[in-house]
């Protein structure tokens, strides 16, 4: 973050070191501009109804994105359907009912990270009662595809809307998130008339896998940052026959979807996002210890002390991530060390998923929760995923600076996610802000948490460019 390093200690500046890294995309280098080859001519027609379960492809988990088309090139797009094996499932539970418990926590709150009585919860509803059969279903329901981008595997769910003039959408995810957390928002907004909105609201919906997540490929060369990633969201949407769309995210959805509308590909419209970056410089330059600059506003003052927070204590994942991933094996060898790294990722979103372990009833259930650790135990994706931050390594400017966005731009700000923007901010950060809306509720995973909120923003901020 420009500015911030001259003005704290050793320490703060590894936490604020890794914020540049969450998920940081800024200025392209001319490395980073570097042209992804071209997709094959003609667009491919796809059909919103299921694939027929005789034309698809089964990939076990061993293999996934290890195909042939990344060896010859072939940007064909080939329907996927995914099936774990019994005995992996099997495997899955035998080590979480293995697991080896650390002593308690000293302390009676979680600042000394995610909390063992939680953890014996989660490990206790996983082996005993979660039934990743049913969430394979619900995946394998959708059209689920594979095509080879510049050299690369690259996953996607497709749902085309009914409806004539659907828009179509390209919604991404982060981390620790996949394209499990968007599910939910798939039928708001590819069939809005069941669900509080008009035939003229309706998408179509493209959710990739980001690569070396979930059913994507693994990346195995250097190079897979956000910058290139954005390069091949386009050429994905072009491959697909759109020739015009826009782009969703939050985490690494909105790095991705920024830099998107900053490359300024042909046909890309517009661009909405669940964790913006609006830091004005006084509050970049202030964090991570202030004192904060003074008069800030309510909802500026409840910005502060959430970024604060996450300043202060929240950075340990993307430090680690950021520097040293490889070093990550205990996550591929022990689920239940998997799912403790993936919870505590921001306070707000662990104390809501901790309430749920505890029985309380909110946006997200144990089940969805366990849904998406396991798809990346499944695929192993614990330590590849992780390598998307040390791409990042020496991105420039913070994930939460400004980046002068050039296209129409919509903004969501949940109450708790890792800092809700105030307004003032978003207006100053995106010149073309057409929308914006604060939420009294809502965390990190909005898409899987609040998916008719967002999806009613969605509709607001695209109808200006339909």
């Amino acid at each position: 973050m420009s500015g911030l390093f001259a003005s704290i200690g050793r320490r703060h500046f590894l936490a604020s070191a890794a914020v540049g890294a969450i998920g940081a995309c800024l200025p392209l280098s001319s490395a980073q501009s570097a042209t992804i080859p071209p997709s094959s001519p003609g667009p491919q027609t796809l059909t919103e109804a299921p694939v027929p379960a005789a034309s698809v492809t089964v990939v076990e988990t061993a293999v996934i994105g290890a195909t042939a088309a990344e060896q010859s090139g072939d940007t064909s797009i080939r329907p996927f359907k995914y099936h774990a094996s019994d005995a992996e499932l099997a495997d899955l539970k035998r080590r979480i009912k293995s697991t080896k418990w650390p002593d308690r926590e000293t302390v009676n709150d979680s600042s000394q990270g995610v909390r063992l009585a939680t953890m014996q919860k989660l490990a206790d509803y996983w082996a005993n009662h979660h039934d990743w059969r049913r969430a394979e279903a619900q995946l394998n329901s959708y059209p689920n595809f594979l095509t080879n981008i510049d050299g690369l595997d690259i996953h996607f769910i497709q749902v085309k809307s009914k409806h004539p003039n659907a828009l179509p959408v390209i919604i991404t995810h982060g981390w620790p998130g996949s394209i499990i957390e968007q599910l939910k928002i798939i039928g708001p907004l590819t069939n809005p008339t069941a669900h509080g909105g008009t035939a003229a609201d309706a998408f179509d919906v493209v959710i990739p896998s980001l690569p070396g997540y979930g059913f994507s490929g693994k990346p195995t060369t250097v190079g897979w940052d956000v910058p290139r990633i954005a390069k091949a969201w386009d050429t994905l949407m072009k491959r697909l026959g759109y020739t015009r769309y826009v782009a969703q995210g939050g985490d690494w959805g909105n790095a991705i979807s920024e830099v998107m509308a900053l490359q300024q590909p042909q046909g890309l419209l517009a661009i909405h996002t669940n964790m913006s970056a609006t830091l004005p410089e006084a509050i970049s330059k202030a964090l991570p210890a202030g004192p904060p600059p003074p008069n800030l506003a309510p909802d500026e003052q409840h910005a502060w002390k959430q970024l604060t927070e996450f300043y202060v204590n929240g950075l340990g994942y993307a430090i680690e991530m950021n520097h040293r991933p490889q070093s990550l094996y205990a996550l591929a060898d022990s689920p239940t060390g998997l799912a403790a790294w993936m919870l505590d990722h921001d306070i707000q979103s662990y104390e809501l998923i901790a309430r749920v372990f505890d029985g309380a009833q909110e946006g997200l259930s144990r089940d969805d929760i366990l849904d998406n650790v396991t798809l990346y135990w499944l695929t192993n994706a614990a330590v590849s995923s992780g390598r998307l931050y040390w791409e990042s390594r020496n991105g420039k400017g913070g994930f939460f600076d400004p980046r002068g966005v050039p296209l129409p731009t919509g903004v969501s700000a949940f109450r708790y996610e890792i800092y809700q923007a105030p307004e003032s901010w978003a207006r100053t950060a995106y010149p073309h802000l057409v929308f914006y809306k604060a939420h009294d509720k809502g965390t990190h995973f909005a898409a899987w948490e609040q998916p008719q909120l967002l999806a009613e923003d969605l509709r607001e901020t695209f109808r200006s460019v339909r």
